[in-house]
């Protein structure tokens, strides 16, 4: 498959069930940019909402018709502003309405949108304006702009734009206009549409690189609208259905799905980490694409109400619940849909089968007792929900599939605008990432000889597709690291893939640790902080797929000693036998206590710190990384997925 395929060539390619998935209200099969969606779902889908964010003062509610014009109001305004094709415009704010229109007016206007949250570090905003050679600033309001404004003057913005309704501040070197100014700017002027090809860079977003300075990923209409074209192959949203919006609007993740779902008419609901819980219930959302977190947060809330039940009523729960995960795994196995059980015999499927229907009543009875009840506090009319941004716990997968609330697990990065992978309501196979969507291929090589491996057998993801991006911004070098001549994205992930594509994935082969609220964190320069402790000789941090990251520390002795001879105790190791009362040891309170200390002092004073980059639990060990125990590498790096397999029970007990 070539990068360039055509829409009808990938639909050649795909199964019958899945063309008949493409059949939605709108054929955009032959749209090819971005800002051609909005006239034509205005025309479909007219008085439909299609964002409404209730949290607003007073609450915003925009029809399909008014959506496209405010945009192209936006996009006339900029024009207005002088804005050509190619410009490249910071945007710099947070979920709202306004996010949406300013994003899509800067790809109509013919610009190229540099996004970020307003909540990230000055420096690294700063960074981004800088390294995009953005000449104007859409910014969420005046409180960001006085965090950026003194250092401004140093780079060529000319105007600045303010997504909300304050008034300007006056200025003698730059224009600074509000939303509803240039909107009026806007609808005084005639939108020019540009000349443009779907190659064409519609967006740069930024994402850490090992070194700590982003890199800007440069994502094409080609590459945005691919998923707006294949994502119907997941899921088949109707006009009107709901869609509650909680990720980063900037984000890949987030923003593919949107322009997917608005493409569909669907009407997005804003909400946020306060208000979801209510606004589960109140707005019975259809749709909702979220991290893993989110389902962990639901279900350990589902579990604190289970616990605060009368014992009697526990029991019950406990035993149907029980009960109902036997029923799925059965049900599984019966379907050939277990990745326990890959190879099960059509002898091993049946059985499975008889199984499930022996359980099938006391299921049944826990619908009618519990899970339907449970299913309340989503709304109760979700269709499906998407995970993505890190890999979904096994138990929470079989929570939701007991409650009959379907969790479509995917897969993809930023550099792959970004999905590549995902689970079908048709073939929802639990602990996959799914199968590749149209168009895309997946590839496993060997990490260490790039030779490609059979199905089955583990090692490097690599991935192709017309998603995958153009390259990171002015940086070649980096692009050269992960795009091979033949367009295959070296994705950084560990996996395998099953005998029918779905694609199981294993760790990651490099550094950056996704947390499970799809924060990336690379570990470099926060341990090289740590490693200003004179009590820290060595430390990896770890936490793949966890809530925080984690650390394994190999202490520094001879200065513990010291510190301890300082606080009249007498340090023990574990091979020591003498145990005079004064003596501690490595796990006692004193010791961790000076650790967490060192740990939190060294992280909070480091440049650029974020909450995320706090470290949680750490465990002490006392064999140095090294070249002869296989641990660190020639050039003396610690060689982190040997680390990790070496000490995987410790750093599971320290998650558990």
């Amino acid at each position: 498959m070539s990068h360039t395929q055509s829409a009808s060539s990938i639909l050649l390619n795909i199964s019958e069930r899945e063309r008949l998935a493409f059949q939605g209200s709108v054929d955009y099969s032959k749209v090819n940019l971005l800002s051609e969606i909005w006239p034509l779902a205005a025309k479909e889908f007219g008085n439909i909402v299609a964002l409404r964010n209730p949290h607003s003062k007073p609450e915003t509610v925009i029809t399909y018709t008014q959506l496209a014009e405010q945009i192209q109001q936006f996009a006339a305004g900029l024009q207005a502003l002088e804005v050509k094709v190619g410009d490249r415009i910071s945007l710099i704010a947070d979920n709202s309405p306004r996010w949406f229109i300013a994003d899509q007016g800067i790809i109509t206007a013919g610009g190229v949108d540099a996004v970020r949250s307003s909540q990230a570090e000055k420096e690294e905003l700063l960074f981004i304006i800088a390294n995009s050679g953005s000449t104007i600033l859409v910014i969420e309001d005046l409180k960001t702009l006085n965090r950026l404004r003194e250092r401004l003057c140093d780079l060529p913005i000319r105007v600045i734009i303010l997504l909300s309704d304050e008034t300007p501040p006056t200025d003698d070197v730059l224009k600074i206009l509000n939303f509803n100014q240039l909107q009026e700017l806007g609808a005084k002027h005639t939108l020019v549409r540009p000349q443009q090809s779907p190659d064409d860079l519609a967006t740069l977003i930024y994402t850490s690189g090992t070194t700590g300075k982003p890199k800007g990923v440069m994502l094409s209409h080609s590459n945005l609208m691919h998923q707006v074209k294949y994502l119907r192959s997941i899921v088949q949203p109707q006009p009107g259905d709901v869609v509650l919006s909680i990720l980063p609007t900037w984000h890949s993740y987030e923003r593919s799905g949107e322009y997917f779902l608005l493409s569909q008419g669907c009407t997005q609901v804003y909400t946020n980490l306060r208000s979801v819980k209510r606004d589960l219930r109140e707005f019975k959302p259809n749709y909702m694409i979220a991290v893993p977190r989110l389902w962990e947060s639901i279900y350990e809330g589902v579990q604190k109400q289970f616990r605060e039940q009368p014992a009697n009523k526990q029991r019950l729960i406990n035993f149907l619940v029980g009960t109902s995960e036997k029923y799925i795994k059965a049900q599984r196995i019966a379907q050939g849909l277990c990745l326990d059980h890959i190879q099960a015999s059509s002898v091993d499927r049946i059985l499975a089968k008889i199984q499930a229907l022996a359980l099938l009543p006391l299921h049944i009875l826990g619908e009618k007792i519990v899970y339907a009840k449970v299913r309340e506090a989503t709304g109760g009319k979700i269709k499906h929900v998407i995970s993505g941004g890190g890999a979904l716990p096994r138990h929470i997968d079989n929570f939701f599939e007991i409650i009959g609330v379907d969790i479509l697990q995917g897969y993809g990065l930023t550099e792959t605008s970004p999905v590549t992978n995902a689970r079908r309501p048709w073939r929802n196979f639990r602990g996959s990432s799914g199968q590749p969507i149209p168009g895309t291929e997946v590839k496993i090589v060997d990490p260490e000889n790039r030779q490609p491996l059979p199905k089955g057998k583990r090692g490097l993801v690599l991935l192709r597709g017309p998603q995958i991006m153009q390259g990171y911004y002015q940086n070649p070098e980096a692009t050269a690291k992960v795009i091979d001549a033949e367009g295959w994205f070296d994705s950084g992930d560990l996996g395998w893939v099953t005998p029918e594509n779905d694609l199981v994935l294993t760790g990651r082969a490099k550094d950056t640790i996704v947390l499970t609220n799809g924060e990336n964190i690379e570990p470099q320069p926060i341990e090289d902080a740590c490693l200003r402790s004179p009590y820290i000789d060595q430390i990896m941090l770890v936490g793949q797929d966890q809530r925080s990251i984690g650390a394994l520390i190999v202490p520094n002795l001879e200065a513990l000693a010291k510190w301890a001879e300082s606080q009249n105790v007498q340090l023990r190791l574990p091979e020591q036998n003498s145990e005079p009362s004064t003596s501690v040891d490595l796990e006692s309170k004193i010791i961790q206590d000076l650790f967490r200390q060192e740990l939190n002092r060294e992280v909070q004073n480091r440049p650029g710190y974020r909450l995320d980059d706090r470290i949680g639990p750490f465990r002490l060990i006392l064999e140095p990384f090294s070249i002869e125990n296989g641990l660190m590498t020639q050039t003396l790096k610690i060689r982190r997925h040997i680390v990790a397999e070496r000490y995987r029970d410790l750093i599971n007990q320290m998650f558990a």
